[in-house]
């Protein structure tokens, strides 16, 4: 009679082992000298700079990926996740004025695949150089009879750092203050599971599949040089929920925001879920970015100059309508 082990149970720790010696190098590519330690260990270790704060204020955020890691099992392309599981979370840190200051992700698997997996990684580690950020650690779980040995789940971790008197929250937010939308790359990684109920198969593994997969954009770098040149008063990272639920979030409670359809261009796969699907407006709204993947709110006069700015930046951007009296609520005109 053969003893049962672990492996015969079905985790493989060799398996698990071989996945972290690949990604060692690719990990250490994205260390800030704050960052103490290597990888391996317990827990990270960050050794923030404080000097010339008079109140530093950690920022944190999780997310994950969503529905659209099924569409990267489809194309068996796993790079571009590891960079949305990045932005979903730095860009709801960035909102706030913060920087991101370190990263930690963490895998579910039923089965662990160190050369799928090692991509996934290429991907977080993109993310996080471009975010400017330390991926500090993570956790690679291997948890069959959870997970089937294809079935896998991305969530990540982000903490940044302001200094109170630079939080961006809405505060200063005026009636007439504008609002400029910045394009997104896609449907970033939200809306998932509408945009497969209108695509069949063969569809979503074909060139539907690659502009489903574009990577989430990753705006921190941008806005954080933007915010040196133009104040901005309020952030909304449109994710889910869209345009109704996430811009409300970051104006105070006595105003409301009108928008004017029209006024930045909807690339073509939204028109083409909606026609697909015969999705309303509001729905539509309401579930993807329709091409704006973040809101910034500054003063009327400022708007100009903040869209100069952006595009310097490389970054395409649109005054997409203004702060109003009202109910605390967006108006799509």
């Amino acid at each position: 009679m053969s003893l049962l082990t672990y492996r015969r149970a079905g985790v493989n720790i060799d398996a698990a082992d071989d996945f972290l010696r690949r990604i060692k190098p690719l990990v250490r590519s994205t260390s800030r000298p704050e960052v103490l330690g290597g990888i391996g260990g317990f827990s990270g270790l960050f050794l923030p700079r404080l000097k010339g704060m008079r109140e530093p204020l950690l920022v944190s955020s999780t997310d994950g990926v969503g529905t659209k890691l099924m569409i990267a099992d489809l194309l068996g392309r796993f790079e571009t996740v590891g960079i949305d599981l990045v932005a979903m979370n730095v860009d709801d840190v960035v909102v706030t004025g913060a920087e991101p200051l370190f990263f930690l992700d963490y895998i579910a698997c039923g089965k662990v695949k160190p050369p799928m997996l090692a991509r996934v990684m290429k991907g977080i580690v993109r993310g996080c150089r471009e975010a400017g950020c330390a991926l500090l650690g993570g956790e690679t779980a291997e948890l069959p009879g959870l997970y089937g040995k294809d079935q896998w789940d991305l969530a990540g971790f982000c903490v940044g750092l302001v200094d109170k008197s630079k939080l961006v929250d809405g505060r200063k937010c005026r009636r007439g203050d504008a609002v400029i939308g910045l394009a997104s790359s896609g449907l970033h990684s939200n809306g998932y599971t509408l945009a497969r109920g209108v695509f069949t198969v063969k569809e979503l593994r074909g060139p539907v599949g690659r502009t489903l997969l574009r990577p989430t954009r990753i705006y921190t770098r941008t806005l954080l040089a933007a915010m040196a040149r133009v104040e901005i008063k309020a952030m909304a990272h449109i994710t889910g929920g869209g345009f109704y639920e996430n811009i409300p979030r970051v104006i105070p409670d006595k105003y409301g925001i009108r928008i004017r359809k029209g006024s930045w261009p909807i690339p073509k796969i939204f028109k083409t879920i909606q026609e697909r699907g015969g999705v309303e407006n509001g729905e539509m709204f309401r579930t993807l970015n329709m091409g704006i993947g973040m809101i910034a709110v500054v003063g009327a006069a400022d708007a100009a100059r903040m869209i100069r700015v952006l595009a310097a930046l490389g970054q395409k951007a649109w005054v997409l309508g203004e702060l109003v009296g009202g109910p605390h609520e967006v108006v799509i005109e």
